[in-house]
């Protein structure tokens, strides 16, 4: 899936209602995982991370 340019994956673990992230922004890759029982939940979740993430870097560039 894409964000903002960026390009990320989410994807369901072995454990119902736990979801698996990751995206890369420039050289910096981010993982993580969601815990919700809705998949478009976590996909917006990860969208907001990515948003965060972007902002932060915009900070230190400025």
């Amino acid at each position: 899936m894409n964000h903002r340019g960026v390009e990320f994956t989410v994807a369901k673990t072995a454990i119902s209602g736990i979801w698996q992230w990751q995206f890369r922004i420039g050289e910096q890759l981010k993982s993580g995982k969601t815990e919700t029982k809705i998949d478009l939940l976590a996909i917006r979740r990860v969208q907001l991370r990515i948003d965060r993430e972007l902002k932060a870097v915009g900070r230190k560039t400025a």
